[in-house]
């Protein structure tokens, strides 16, 4: 039965009383009392027959007084005695009605001798209904109860005590629990006594007691640590779930598998007790050691154990505990190796870090921080961050980190300037951060990126924006300029020819030409300075190109300044416009001349230059590679320092109003970049400029072109042949026109491509060569070449423009074999015709 429990006593039956005690009532003595009396009646009613039998008188009324005084005493002692007997029943009855168990006592018939209340509310028994059948009806629900409850009555009944716990079920309720006790009476045969309990509230409390040892018992079994017990013999006594799964078991593989302490520990302690965890043993034992699971892991643990004497003083067992280390110890594995990665990103930042208490002062700071500042870690730490600051902005500064460090949005970044050696300037984001001070107060973490060099880019990117600008500017006026001056000079070559030296017009004719050829200058540094000028490059070798401006370049620079060039071993050779780089070097020869007014050196060296890795150099970065360097040095009084920055600037000069165009080192820087190269200087006031320019080195055929012959005085530029003429400037193409006419040539004009278009289509067979301008409305230049070599594949083209030669790269299919640059003369034009008409035929 799951809710039954029953206890039985192995008594013997009931039976008469073997010990010989007083009935109930009765004193001590007073059965003695009473066979004295008995016999004193006993002793007069014989004394009073004899004498009646010996006719004796005396004799009979003397055993008639000894009976009848024998006979009056047993009288008074039995009413006495019921007296006794009563007020011991009233009190008995009063003693078991008083008790909190129902009492029962039952006859030998069954009958009710007595029964108390309690008996009464706890089985529902009424008058007139056997007792112990209103014990059954209670457990009628449930047959295991009901059977159970039989037998204790069979029990009972055959003169042997037990006792039983059955549940009373009641539906809709909880069940109750009795505990039913039936106890023969002894000298009383089939009497028994009978005892009822309610015993629902030990039942509960033995639940919650078992359950609350239950659950001790799983916490102690599932704790995060281990708990064992061993003897003095080192025989484990407990160990927990725990302690039992880390050693790879079950609990009982330790206890019932006669394993000991040391058979689970790496390294035994030696000469120690069996019990013992270290060396030395004694009654505390703290200490780590290495356990071994019976798998074969093994594992570090802190172990805490205290040993147990007995009462003899004998060792009884230990109580230990067992911590787990490796969990531990893989925690500050991950965290040596978190703070190792977090140092590791904090000092290689590459942007200072910088974290500041909640009073101001520096805390920590990373060596990108130091190397801003320019200073040591003694030096600053500890130290207000407002000091790093320059005076100038230290309010502002500390009033927004503040705010930041009072939970304010930190919004933008700062622009700060930090105290150093140097002007710096750096962007300064803020963040709270808790932890910082001594305390665990809020401070700040802060990010300095240095803007300096960003600053300076930003005004380097400015000054290129405006210089292409200017460029972009200098490159269209230079267009239209170049128009208007190919009239010009046209226009007076004709005129020439109709006014030798001996007319009175030549001279004027001729100021005209050389103020025309003037102003054609000045458009070529224009074009020059925006990187637009018409380049024909050779392979060059500069060792020769100054040789040949060696004897110009003395006669520049006159008598009181010395003229040295150094010339390397094997220099290489560069791909460059000869007459732009004689350009380049005039230009810096008469810079260097106009800066040594008193006299002075002036040394050109050349040499090879090999670029390892790529280097930055203001704000140019120069490329890896070869490069052939001529450097430009003299002894002259040197470059300001504010104006370094400005000298490659169009039109800027210190010189004196009249002394120059400012476009000098413009055009050099031009050119140079065009070419691919790259222009550095270097000076000091009062002691000289050096500029050097590096062009890249040529590295295929190492052989100088020869170019093309100068041009010959006096050549015969006639010739013969048909042209056709395509020129959306009026000017320029009457002139061209006129010129090539009157060197013998027929001249077919068109204003644009599409009227060129149609003439070609009808006279295409006897053209013999297109001349066209690049530039032109609607249909330009190379769309024109194009369409003609689809119909004249073998008709020559010679391309005229105002702009640059590298503008017809943009447009695909087309050749740029022949070009002729604006502004050109009478004799450029005809000899380039002559050039062209002879090399087709």
């Amino acid at each position: 039965m799951d809710d039954t429990t029953s206890s039985f006593a192995d008594s013997a039956p009931a039976g008469r009383r073997t010990d010989g005690a007083a009935g109930v009532g009765e004193r001590p003595g007073g059965a003695f009392a009473t066979g004295i009396l008995a016999v004193l009646l006993l002793a007069g009613l014989v004394a009073a027959g004899a004498g009646v039998v010996l006719d004796r008188d005396p004799l009979a009324w003397a055993g008639l007084t000894t009976a009848g005084a024998g006979a009056l005493a047993l009288a008074i002692r039995m009413v006495r005695a019921r007296r006794r007997v009563a007020r011991v029943g009233s009190l008995l009855g009063s003693a078991l009605e008083g008790l909190p168990s129902g009492q029962l006592v039952c006859d030998g018939g069954g009958h009710v001798v007595f029964v108390n209340s309690t008996f009464r509310s706890l089985t529902g028994w009424s008058e007139g209904e056997p007792p112990l059948r209103a014990l059954e009806r209670q457990f009628a629900d449930d047959p295991d109860s009901a059977d159970a409850f039989r037998r204790l009555c069979e029990r009972v009944k055959g003169g042997y005590s037990g006792s039983i716990e059955l549940a009373v079920r009641q539906q809709g309720r909880a069940a109750e629990w009795r505990r039913i006790q039936g106890q023969p009476i002894d000298g009383h045969a089939g009497a028994v006594m009978w005892r009822v309990e309610d015993i629902t509230a030990r039942r509960e409390l033995e639940q919650v007691t078992r359950r609350e040892q239950t659950q001790l018992v799983d916490f102690m079994d599932h704790a995060p640590i281990g708990f064992f017990s061993v003897d003095q013999d080192g025989h484990f006594q407990f160990v927990n779930a725990t302690l039992a799964k880390w050693l790879g078991c079950a609990p009982e593989d330790l206890v019932e598998g006669g394993r000991r302490l040391h058979d689970v520990l790496a390294h035994p302690p030696a000469a120690a007790a069996p019990y013992d965890l270290l060396e030395g043993g004694g009654l505390e034992q703290r200490g780590e050691i290495a356990m071994d699971g019976l798998q074969g892991r093994r594992f570090q643990a802190y172990v805490a154990q205290s040993v147990v004497r007995g009462e003899d003083g004998r060792i009884s067992h230990t109580r230990s505990v067992v911590r787990d280390l490796t969990p531990e110890r893989e925690w500050q594995e991950a965290l040596r190796l978190s703070e190792q990665r977090f140092q590791r990103f904090f000092e290689d930042a590459p942007i200072g870090i910088a974290l500041v208490d909640e009073g101001g002062r520096l805390a920590e700071c990373n060596q990108a921080f130091l190397a801003l500042i320019g200073s040591e870690a003694g030096n600053v730490l500890g130290r207000g961050m407002a000091d790093l600051i320059v005076p100038a902005e230290r309010t502002m500064v500390t009033e927004r980190l503040t705010a930041v460090q009072g939970g304010s949005d930190p919004a933008a970044p700062l622009e700060v300037r930090l105290t150093g050696g140097r002007e710096l300037v750096a962007q300064l984001y803020a963040r709270r951060l808790g932890g910082v001070g001594p305390e665990g107060a809020a401070g700040l973490i802060l990010h300095f990126i240095d803007m300096t060099e960003r600053k300076g880019l930003e005004a380097q990117f400015a000054q290129s924006q405006k210089m292409q600008a200017v460029g972009q500017l200098a490159g269209g006026v230079a267009h239209d300029f170049n128009n208007l001056l190919t009239a010009m000079i046209g226009f007076c070559d004709l005129l020439l020819l109709r006014h030798k030296p001996g007319d009175q017009s030549f001279s004027d004719i001729m100021q005209i030409k050389q103020n025309a050829n003037r102003a054609a200058n000045l458009v070529r540094q224009l074009l020059a300075f925006s990187r637009q000028q018409t380049l024909q490059p050779r392979i060059l070798s500069v060792t020769d190109v100054l040789a040949e401006l060696g004897n110009l370049m003395r006669r520049l620079i006159g008598e009181n300044i010395e003229l040295k060039m150094l010339h390397g071993r094997d220099i290489g050779y560069v791909k460059v416009d000869q007459n732009q780089l004689e350009q380049v070097i005039i230009n810096l020869v008469v810079n260097a001349r106009d800066a040594m007014a008193g006299g002075g050196r002036l040394t050109i060296v050349t040499s090879n230059h090999v670029v390892e890795q790529a280097q930055r150099r203001e704000h140019e970065t120069i490329p890896s590679g070869e490069y052939v360097s001529i450097e430009v040095i003299d002894t002259g009084c040197g470059i300001p320092k504010e104006n370094l920055q400005r000298i490659f600037e169009p039109f800027f000069t210190t010189k004196g109003v009249g002394s120059g165009t400012g476009l000098g080192l413009s055009t050099v820087y031009g050119i140079v970049r065009q070419t691919g190269g790259f222009v550095l200087v270097e000076s000091e006031k009062g002691e000289g400029t050096t500029f050097t320019i590096l062009l890249p080195r040529h590295k295929g055929e190492a052989r100088p072109d020869q170019g093309e012959p100068r041009e010959r005085r006096g050549s015969d530029l006639t010739g013969s042949g048909t042209i056709m003429l395509v020129e959306d400037e009026d000017a320029v193409r009457v002139f061209s026109a006129r010129a090539l006419r009157n060197k013998g040539y027929q001249v077919l004009e068109a204003k644009n491509g599409e009227a060129a278009l149609q003439q070609i289509g009808t006279d295409g067979n006897r053209i013999d060569l297109l001349i066209t301008d690049v530039v032109m409305p609607q249909m330009d230049g190379p769309t024109l070449a194009r369409h003609v070599r689809r119909m004249r594949p073998d008709m020559r083209v010679i391309f005229i423009s105002g702009y640059a030669e590298d503008r017809l790269g943009e447009i695909d299919g087309v050749e740029v074999a022949h070009f002729l640059p604006k502004p050109f003369s009478l004799k450029q034009l005809a000899s380039k015709v002559k050039e062209v008409i002879r090399d087709g035929k």
